[in-house]
This record gives structure tokens, C-alpha cells and sequence, in this order.
């Protein structure tokens, strides 16, 4: 896309997570968001049973190699096809205090995918369980309380870290699907101005994929969201009499 369509326009709010980011590190948060899926190829181990410090490692930000690979050939077939394809960013939030959000308006996950949903490309947002909870029953569901010493906690997070639009210290964690790009190295019917049906075919430098792109800023993003949560919540003092 070009103008206020293109991917340039992440640049600030890249700029602004880093920012974030140092906020957020001092108080014991870290976020990694990585390339979960591209096309057909997924990355199926749990979250907890990777490095995600290796993310970057990745030319596709997958923290697994053998994946990361065949997505990367996944790509490329796809490049020299002068098509495109989509995909799937995962994002992990750890360390984040129980409280954050509120009820109704401003609930933790409505912000979250509102910011998710503003980066260019991005079709769809889940968090915890998503789509596939409507599978389950609710006992299933459920994720249930008990105690850790003098914490509260839940033996599954089905839940994805938030409840009732509120964070409750299990960690984040949602998945953020982006579309195929939409400039194809290849001929495609279409109308012009004039309202006349042509033949296009598009020009110059375009990704086949904007995962690997499109990773850090799914990260920025949640920083952004999290660290104006924390600042808010240092706003709110219950008095003690």
C-alpha cells in the first residue's frame, strides 16, 4: 500500500513501544510476539515449550527453527508465483499485575484488539481460548482458582490472562491474523477511474508476507496498550479509612 496505507506509517508506533518497553521492564513486564503460522504451515508447540528469545534469530520471527524454515520456503514458493499469503502473530505478555483494565469501557482485551486491529493488513484478533473455546463445554472452560502460596492463581489460563476486562496476573496471551498483501506480481482484473475494467498488475518492491514485518509491531503495540493501563492504574488510590 502506499500513503497513509503503507507499513511506513508503523514506524512511530515501533518508535513509541520501545519507549513503552523500558516503562514496562522496570516493572517486571516483558511482551514477545512471534510468527505463529504463515499460510498453512503452523506452529503448533505451546508458548511455554519455546525460546522466544530466539524469535529474532528467525528471518520469519519463528522461535522454532524447523518451522520457521519451511515457512520461509512456504514464502518463497509463494514470491515466485508473484503472489502473496498470510498468516499469524502470537504475542505473550508476562509479568503483568492483576488489576489492570476496567469492566466495561476500557476492558484490558477490547483495548488490546483495538490496537491490534489498527496496525495495516491485520483481519482478525483472539485472546486465550478464542474460536476454539466454542468448542468446549463449560466446565471445561472454566479455569480455577487456587492458592500459591499468597498468591491466587488458575491451574489452566483458558482465559488468556484477562477476566472481565480486567488482567488477573496469569499471562496474556492472544493471536493476530493478517491477510495476504494485496499487490500481486501478477495480472488482476479491476476498474479504474474512469470506471472502466482493466488489467493491472502491480510494480516496483512488495513483501509476499508482512509476518516477519509485522511482528515487532504487534510487540509495540502491546506495550503501547499495557503501559498506558499501568499508568492509569497508579492514578487510582483506594483510601484505607
Amino acid at each position: 500500500g502506499g500513503g497513509r496505507a503503507s507499513a511506513r506509517s508503523t514506524v512511530s508506533v515501533v518508535v513509541g513501544g520501545a519507549i513503552a518497553k523500558l516503562l514496562l521492564r522496570e516493572a517486571g513486564i516483558g511482551i514477545w510476539a512471534f510468527t505463529s503460522q504463515v499460510g498453512n504451515v503452523k506452529l503448533l508447540k505451546h508458548y511455554s515449550k519455546l525460546d522466544l528469545k530466539k524469535t529474532y534469530d528467525s528471518l520469519v520471527r519463528c522461535p522454532d527453527e524447523l518451522v520457521g524454515q519451511a515457512m520461509i520456503k512456504k514464502i518463497e514458493r509463494t514470491r515466485k508465483e508473484g503472489d502473496t499469503i498470510g498468516g499469524i502473530a502470537s504475542c505473550v505478555i508476562q509479568g503483568v499485575q492483576p488489576g489492570l483494565g476496567e469492566p466495561v469501557f476500557d476492558k484490558l482485551h477490547a483495548d488490546l484488539a483495538k490496537a491490534m486491529l489498527s496496525i495495516n493488513a491485520v483481519k482478525g484478533f483472539e485472546y486465550g481460548s478464542g474460536f476454539e473455546g466454542t468448542k468446549m463445554k463449560g466446565s471445561e472452560h472454566n479455569d480455577i482458582f487456587y492458592r500459591e502460596g499468597r498468591q491466587v492463581r488458575t491451574k489452566t489460563n483458558y482465559s488468556g490472562g484477562i477476566q472481565g476486562g480486567i488482567s488477573n496476573g496469569e499471562d496474556i496471551y492472544f493471536r493476530v491474523a493478517f491477510k495476504p498483501v494485496a499487490t500481486l506480481m501478477q495480472k488482476q482484473r479491476t476498474v479504474n477511474a474512469k470506471g472502466e475494467e482493466v488489467e493491472m498488475m502491480g510494480k516496483g518492491r512488495h513483501d509476499p508476507c508482512v509476518l516477519p514485518r509485522a511482528v515487532p509491531v504487534v510487540e509495540a503495540m502491546a506495550a503501547l496498550v499495557i503501559a498506558d493501563h499501568l499508568l492509569r492504574s497508579k492514578t487510582v488510590k483506594l483510601s484505607k479509612e
